[in-house]
């Protein structure tokens, strides 16, 4: 089996082989090429030596996606530190929980002074903060704090890529918040296999604008291009008119968002006609579908569109579209798993053919390393001979494609049987009128739960709770069909851009809606 290194040695390599090639654009310093980044890298980890960090402490980053976080994270890893990433928009509660998991050694603020809320303040009470702003602009300055060169080649030379370098807790939209420890290798795997291997750029110049405490910003979109010598863009947000900006400007060939943000971007009236978006050749995806609607209106723009799956367990993802993967693929199935990934389904009564299909379990040595302080629930995850338990439901097409029927734990019970709202929701989706559909249950009397449909509609679409009742019952058991159908201008989401169950699941209510 192929064996994964550490995060920080490629961008060492790139420093040495190719210094003047840019690594970060846009920053407070003009472009920054792959020789200054690396130094930069080098100069913050000696100041984090002094600030007294060792193998295995957490550094905490309080930041919108922004260069200096590149800087942090890969200096922090070099190290042997674990990075954990935090929102400034998470709430007070939410970031206290974190930090009293995590207790990482200080926390690098990285806000702007009129940024940082009293919520901020609130959940570091006690804490150690550090503006990161101002320590990395001591870098190199004379005065600067700097502990000796060997100190900083001795404590990377001893890290094994098995070893953690990021955490990442996960949604809690199900259960309390875990933190996912992600290997060195895990990272790196993640960008051998998807920015050179699936999508075939060598040297793409490419954006990251989601939360730094997701996988995918901070795997997908930041370690994917550097570890692979290309350039990369930090943006504090997403922005449809900044982004088209950003394209043109620095002339950007890669395009990895989730489907919202895509669907924006080919929602403007000039997204056809205009040349500011020229110079893309790869669009990816997911988290999600991609609505027809969108998917078309990329096709014609003449990019290579394709989607992924994966989960911040997994690290990398689990599975790829085929390249030129028909529509049918793209709208239906995650794509086809990726070969160097032991992928099996797991029945009620043990394993299943993949046609079959179960529980979706997947088997790696670069898979998280487990959860942070919770050895229990780390053993629930895994079977007892170390297939990692998705929690997704699904099945292989006789096309060698996977197909995502829903995860476990948001199957409920109508009238005894089991019901995957992503199945319902598919079907909702593939009605000419409806652009996104999410199923969620709620109580029912007679029959325990029933299902709450939340569709969002094409632009002047028309439909009505009728005409999407007899659409589910032509095409579902009876038991599948949504009790209640509610429609809306647009699905609530979370930070990421994925919807928002656990909003809708508390919108859904316990009475039947009038219709």
């Amino acid at each position: 089996m192929r064996s994964y290194g550490r995060i920080f040695d490629p961008v060492a390599a790139h420093a040495q082989q190719s210094p003047d090639a840019p690594a970060l654009l846009g920053t407070d310093l003009g472009t920054l090429d792959y020789a200054s980044f690396q130094a930069l890298i080098e100069e913050h980890a000696r100041q984090l030596l002094d600030l007294g960090v060792r193998p295995g402490d957490r550094v905490a980053c309080l930041s919108h996606a922004d260069w200096r976080v590149a800087v942090s994270f890969f200096a922090t890893a070099s190290i042997g530190g674990i990075w954990l990433g935090l929102n400034p928009r998470s709430t007070a509660s939410e970031l206290g929980y974190v930090l009293a998991d995590a207790e990482p050694q200080f926390v690098m603020n990285n806000l702007l002074s009129g940024e940082t809320s009293s919520g901020f303040a609130q959940a570091t009470q006690g804490r150690a903060v550090i503006s990161l702003r101002d320590i990395i602009a001591a870098l190199g300055q004379p005065g600067a704090s700097l502990s000796r060169h060997a100190a900083w080649v001795d404590r990377a030379s001893s890290i094994s890529a098995d070893e953690p370098a990021l955490i990442v807790y996960t949604s809690g939209s199900t259960g309390t918040p875990k933190g996912a420890l992600i290997r060195h290798s895990g990272l790196s795997r993640l960008s051998q296999v998807q920015y050179a291997a699936h999508w075939g750029m060598t040297a793409g110049r490419t954006i990251c604008n989601l939360p730094i405490n997701h996988i995918a910003a901070i795997g997908d979109l930041l370690c994917v291009p550097l570890l692979a010598g290309g350039a990369l863009l930090l943006l504090p947000q997403f922005d449809v008119e900044q982004i088209v900006k950003d394209i043109e400007h620095y002339r950007l060939n890669g395009l990895f968002q989730v489907p919202t943000q895509l669907q924006r971007i080919s929602a403007r009236p000039d997204f056809l006609e205009t040349s500011a978006l020229d110079s893309l050749e790869v669009v990816g995806w997911g988290g999600a579908p991609l609505p027809r609607e969108s998917l078309d209106r990329w096709r014609q723009r003449g990019v290579r569109v394709g989607s992924t799956y994966g989960m911040t367990e997994a690290t990398s993802s689990i599975t790829y579209s085929d390249p030129g993967a028909s529509d049918d693929v793209l709208l239906n199935t995650v794509g086809r798993p990726d070969p160097d990934l032991e992928v099996r389904f797991l029945g009620q009564s043990g394993w299943c053919r993949p046609a079959e299909g179960g529980e979706i379990c997947i088997r790696h040595p670069t898979l998280m390393a487990g959860y942070w302080r919770r050895p229990e629930q780390t053993a629930e995850a895994f079977t007892p001979d170390g297939w990692f338990r998705t929690g997704d439901v699904g099945y292989i097409r006789p096309d060698g494609n996977l197909v995502i029927s829903g995860r476990l734990k948001e199957m409920f019970k109508s009238g005894g049987y089991n019901v995957y709202p992503r199945e319902i929701e598919q079907v909702l989706e593939r009605h000419p009128a409806v652009q996104a559909a999410t199923v969620v249950p709620r109580p029912d009397a007679d029959f325990y739960e029933v299902g709450v449909a939340f569709v969002q509609l094409m632009p002047g679409g028309t439909l009505s709770p009728d005409e999407a009742r007899q659409w589910c019952r032509t095409h579902l058991a009876g038991y599948k069909v949504p009790k209640a159908f509610r429609f809306t201008d647009q699905l609530p989401q979370l930070a990421i851009g994925k919807v928002d169950r656990a909003a809708l699941r508390r919108q859904a209510g316990t009475a039947d809606d009038p219709e």
